[in-house]
């Protein structure tokens, strides 16, 4: 019989009672698949040729879908993301994904598996705006496969990621906000709270705060770099989430006031410890000097809202509460969105939206005043 040649195909039973569909591709090699009839198998012969013709034959070997993401993320993800959003990935692949469906081979994956995991995650409490992070990385990913050829489409396209409810947020009003610094005076926490609100800081902004960063004569400081921990790694320094995180604030008087009040106090305890003082030129430190932990600055947030009579919330919220307070005093968003180091305005204008209908009574009960009888 004449080898065939690339492009053709053929149909064969094999000893077991199975057919087998067969082509032969451009390297010499032949791409197999098996069935139980031969009509079956012609079936399936076709498909390979079109798709072979089309360019969308998968010829790569197959491999788990676990397998896939480990590479995936070492190759691609792991020179291109954020030593944050690397860490915030592989605890979601590790965490979520590969439990539930690792063990698939990644041609075999489907959008009806994909739903059904993301119904059980639902099912078991993880909030609509998780399972849309879990999409959006196996979307990316699987986005990356096909460009690879190991499958021939990215079968997340064809699932719809849960709608994302409209996330509370737990925010203090000006009096609230007022009253927390007041009975904060003399606290610990006085002076991170201060600065908290008076700029809308992140906390890994704050965290990694220096005296260097801070012109007292400008009455600015300067946020250039991040603080968090990693899992695996510790404590790592980044710069700032966003281009226009990297920014300069103008700080008001009562938080120059603050810092001057917290700086002598922090002098005060360096020379009280001498050599047991750790040398970090952090401006919110730990009671040695070190570098604070976050979650030790949220454990002494929260107790300090319970013990003025404040609503429980997260650090973070502070932030949300500067906009906010912000955006009722009449501030404009750009004002807003450089203070906040977003990215573009429409960041901005997404998020604080619910704000966004009480000013515009404003404004109209202002032009009903002038223009009005």
């Amino acid at each position: 019989m004449a080898r065939r040649k690339h492009g053709e195909g053929s149909v064969f039973p094999r000893k077991d009672g199975r057919w087998v569909a067969q082509i032969r591709l451009e390297n010499g090699k032949h791409k197999q698949s098996y069935h139980k009839t031969e009509k079956e198998a012609q079936v399936a012969l076709r498909k390979m040729l079109h798709e072979q013709e089309q360019g969308t034959l998968v010829t790569a070997k197959q491999q788990t879908l676990k397998a896939y993401l480990e590479k995936w993320m070492e190759q691609v993800q792991k020179s291109r993301l954020r030593i944050g959003t690397y860490d915030l990935y592989c605890r979601i692949i590790k965490r979520h994904i590969v439990p539930a469906l690792g063990f698939i081979p990644l041609q075999r994956l489907t959008p009806e598996k994909i739903e059904s995991f993301y119904a059980d995650k639902l099912e078991e409490g993880l909030s609509e705006s998780s399972v849309r992070r879990i999409h959006a990385i196996l979307h990316v990913a699987l986005k990356k496969a096909v460009r690879w050829g190991l499958v021939s489409k990215n079968v997340c396209d064809f699932v719809d990621a849960p709608v994302t409810k409209e996330r509370e947020m737990t925010v203090l009003t000006q009096e609230q906000a007022k009253k927390l610094l007041e009975l904060a005076s003399k606290h610990k926490l006085e002076a991170i709270l201060t600065v908290a609100l008076a700029t809308g800081m992140r906390e890994g902004e704050l965290i990694a705060l220096r005296w260097q960063d801070i012109d007292f004569n400008s009455k600015s400081l300067q946020v250039i770099r991040s603080r968090r921990r990693i899992n695996g790694l510790g404590p790592v320094e980044t710069k700032p989430k966003t281009a226009k995180g990297k920014r300069k604030i103008t700080l008001p008087a009562f938080a120059i006031e603050a810092l001057q009040k917290h700086h002598e106090r922090q002098q005060e305890k360096r020379a009280k410890l001498g050599s047991k003082w750790k040398e970090t030129d952090a401006v919110f430190t730990n009671f040695h000097g070190g570098y604070l932990e976050a979650n030790n600055l949220l454990r002494d947030f929260k107790k300090l809202l319970e013990r003025v009579g404040l609503p429980k919330m997260r650090f973070h919220y502070l932030r949300h509460t500067t906009a906010t307070i912000l955006f009722s005093m009449g501030v404009h968003p750009k004002v807003v969105q450089e203070l906040l180091g977003h990215s573009n305005i429409t960041v901005t204008l997404n998020i604080y939206s619910h704000v966004l209908p009480s000013i515009q009574q404003e404004a109209m009960d202002k032009l009903d005043g002038l223009f009005g009888e």
